[in-house]
């Protein structure tokens, strides 16, 4: 709180694909919180760009994520099926046929060094650890470091990394999964679980994530232990997000029953509202690995924004859904603070 200025304990969560806009960023660390930039699929120059525009709307401090670099993607047995299982959706919206991916460059030491240059005052990393000298490079700029955990085992390794904070992501978080110690399914762990669990063995500041909507979240998560939440899919409904509108009207019109796990649009486990091609993928269980079948799935997700079908888009929601509400960033900060204190203060008013 003290070192990233904050006058709330609540982090934007990066969300990687344009939700998390500039105007968003800006808005979240202006009203009191920390704004994040999810670069992962930027490229150097488009971090730069990103952070510049934070920077021209705020002077307070924001954030930048990565994915952590991978071990490059082995072509499965199946990569034949899996194009097979796209291409009816291409032909639906009037896209070429899809063709197997080539595996992506290696740019995370070029991103890096953006986020270097970028101002940031917060780089954190999902879905691993970065080396040493990254960790080394970027506490050099006076930045801190955080990476996401979500099992116990992944929060000491965080903290044996250097890590100034670790991200306890539980089982409710929208989006993909940072698992990177055990396997996927074994580390479907609930955040009301995790986060004690986890405060009780690291000495670093706990940031809770995961099916955290509203002030009661954020008290239950503080008397968990944490320092501070992040939250995402509760600023995906806000005016300043970078989503289509029929992804927004997903999200508010979604029962807490509507998520599921998929690797359908990624390769990699990811929470999200079901629709057509997330079930029709899933049960054909031909899937490519990450990033290849993000690539696949990419040219009909960019369509279908542009068209306004939800059935073939990846609408990465959180369990907590039902909470959401359509408003402004500034105004769902202030909704925050509020029932915060409200939630403390009745806790509080009790006798035992």
């Amino acid at each position: 709180m003290q070192r990233l200025h904050l006058t709330h304990p609540v982090i934007q969560a990066p969300m990687a694909g344009g939700g998390d806009t500039p105007a968003l960023v800006a808005a979240v660390s202006e009203a009191g919180g920390l704004g994040t930039i999810g670069a992962a699929y930027l490229s150097p120059q488009q971090i730069l760009d990103a952070a510049a525009a934070v920077r021209a709307a705020t002077t307070r401090p924001f954030g930048i994520n990565l994915f952590a670099p991978l071990p490059a993607p082995q072509t499965p047995a199946e990569a034949e099926a899996a194009v097979a299982a796209v291409a009816p959706f291409c032909e639906e919206l009037a896209l070429p046929a899809p063709a197997m991916p080539n595996a992506p460059g290696k740019t995370f030491a070029e991103q890096v060094e953006a986020v270097l240059e970028s101002g940031a005052g917060l780089f954190s990393v999902t879905f691993g650890l970065p080396g040493a000298d990254v960790v080394a490079a970027v506490k050099a700029k006076g930045m801190l470091f955080a990476a996401t955990a979500t099992t116990v085992e992944e929060a000491l390794a965080v903290e044996a990394a250097g890590a100034d904070i670790v991200v306890a992501q539980g089982s409710e978080a929208g989006g993909h999964r940072g698992t990177f110690a055990a396997p996927f399914e074994r580390a479907m762990i609930g955040t009301m679980a995790l986060v004690p669990q986890v405060a009780d063995v690291v000495s670093i500041p706990v940031v809770a994530s995961g099916g955290i909507m509203d002030g009661r979240g954020i008290a239950a998560a503080l008397a968990l232990g944490a320092s501070a939440v992040q939250m995402g899919t509760a600023f995906l409904t806000c005016a300043e997000a970078g989503i289509p509108e029929a992804y927004r009207e997903a999200i508010l019109s979604a029962k807490e029953d509507a998520t599921r796990v998929t690797r359908a649009f990624s390769g990699r486990p990811a929470r999200g509202i079901a629709n057509r091609f997330m079930e029709t993928i899933d049960a054909k269980g031909a899937i490519l690995p990450f990033p290849l079948q993000n690539a696949l799935t990419r040219p009909m997700r960019t369509a279908a924004a542009k068209a306004g079908r939800s059935e073939y888009l990846s609408l990465w929601a959180g369990q907590g859904v039902r909470l959401a509400r359509r408003q402004g960033a500034a105004e769902l900060m202030t909704r925050l603070a509020a029932e915060t204190a409200e939630a403390i203060a009745r806790l509080s008013s009790r006798k035992a």
